[in-house]
């Protein structure tokens, strides 16, 4: 069965807006678990926009499922996954002016560097997934660094659904299907994610490699019109279908 990931980042968006403790990303979690999500993602990130080291120390304290800790490659990051040793650390490229995570990572310009920096993270026991596009250079590069996993960036083919740039989203869905088997191929597990909605999780979820999706700012979205339990079982429902058809 495909995975689900759900991000709670910003459930601690909407609470930041206010510096109140409401709502509560933890209480997001557990209702993501008792929806049937297998796994809870949460993006610490340099300036703390939204997840915070609290919440960070929360989760690992209260969740019954496993977390999977986005963060950039720095080694204030390091340590705070030294010190909480999630399930698995996502690395993920990051810049202050941002809105959202735009790319995947360079592993095959920064190849020394991120081996280096993930070594001590898979001695710790972490399970290391590297967050990049579906280039061939870049998998390659992250599978002689020692990755156990990586994260297919979605976020391209989104947005070209989204643009009804049907050619060229025809094109870059190829290009993940690709990238999916070339990985496996590797000896990589598979995830993808950014940017997935229900009308556009079918074909990837499709992606017969993939172990794993990772989606958070729709399912946040859709829960404010219809509860977070039934935008999630929406999601889980869609997956399903693309992988039984």
């Amino acid at each position: 069965m495909l995975r689900l990931g759900v991000n709670i980042d910003h459930v601690a968006t909407v609470r930041n807006a206010r510096g109140t403790p409401w709502p509560d990303p933890l209480r997001a979690a557990l209702l993501a678990e008792a929806a049937g999500a297998d796994g809870i993602t949460a993006h610490l990130r340099e300036d703390r926009r939204h997840i915070s080291d609290t919440d960070i120390a929360r989760l690992m304290d209260g969740l019954r499922l496993p977390l999977n800790l986005e963060m950039a490659a720095t080694a204030e990051m390091q340590a705070i996954a030294l010190r909480h040793r999630p399930h698995a650390v996502c690395i993920v490229p990051e810049k202050r002016e941002e809105r959202t995570t735009e790319g995947g990572l360079d592993v095959a310009g920064e190849e020394a560097r991120l081996g280096d920096f993930i070594a001590p993270l898979r001695a710790a026991g972490c399970r290391v997934s590297l967050f990049i596009g579906h280039d061939r250079r870049q998998i390659e590069a992250a599978a002689r660094i020692g990755a156990a996993v990586v994260e297919l960036h979605t976020g391209a083919y989104c947005d070209l659904d989204t643009e009804g740039r049907t050619a060229d989203c025809a094109a870059e869905l190829d290009g993940l299907c690709a990238g999916a088997a070339l990985a496996a191929s590797l000896g990589l597990e598979v995830h993808a994610g950014h940017g997935l909605t229900f009308d556009t999780v079918g074909p990837v979820a499709a992606i017969p490699e993939l172990a794993e999706l990772n989606i958070g700012h729709f399912l946040i979205a859709e829960s404010i019109f219809t509860g977070l339990g039934p935008a999630i079982g929406e999601m889980r429902a869609r997956m399903d279908a693309a992988r039984q058809g």
